[in-house]
């Protein structure tokens, strides 16, 4: 499958790696969520990138306190309509401020990118090349959006009220006055 990354096709420098297979120290590994728990110590002292495949039927708070240990989470659809990984990024961008690369992986559309790319994604595993192509020009059809999200882009409100030079501590006054 092709990894989309920063709106190009990229090498995967993570080599997948199953319940029992053999673990190299010297390549960027990701590993099943089962197995990262059961050794999250020894991983630890991994010399390379350690990254982790987490399902979207866990609860992300187990995954939170080994969050800077990971270079890599890849959240999983199992089917497209299955959104359950949206919410998981977004608590993973904004409640744990998760830095390393979010990975979506699993049953992903060409419809879904740019929501992907707003609930905090930043790669992306494509069923096929073109629809690399297609999120490669996604990720530039909109530059303005009104709902705040993981990616950390500024909203419309917030762009309007910078034209007005208000203050940072006036923003967050009048966004909080915005949300129900």
């Amino acid at each position: 499958m092709p990894l989309i990354k920063n709106g190009r096709i990229v090498e995967d420098r993570f080599v997948r790696v199953d319940e029992d297979g053999p673990i190299t120290d010297v390549a960027a590994v990701l590993v099943p969520a089962e197995r990262y728990l059961a050794a999250a110590d020894a991983y630890a002292e991994a010399k390379a990138p350690v990254g982790v495949l987490w399902p979207n039927n866990r609860r992300i708070e187990e995954l939170a306190p080994y969050l800077e240990r990971l270079a890599l989470v890849a959240l999983q659809f199992p089917a497209f309509k299955d959104g359950r990984a949206y919410s998981q990024a977004r608590i993973l961008r904004e409640r744990y401020k998760f830095k390393g690369e979010l990975r979506a992986t699993g049953d992903i559309l060409q419809d879904q990118f740019l929501f992907l790319l707003r609930a905090g994604f930043d790669s992306f595993e494509a069923k096929k090349a073109a629809d690399a192509a297609a999120f490669a020009q996604a990720v530039h059809r909109y530059s303005v959006f009104y709902q705040p999200t993981g990616d950390g882009r500024s909203t419309a409100l917030r762009e309007r009220l910078k034209r007005f030079h208000l203050g940072e501590d006036q923003l967050l006054s009048v966004e909080k006055e915005r949300v129900p």
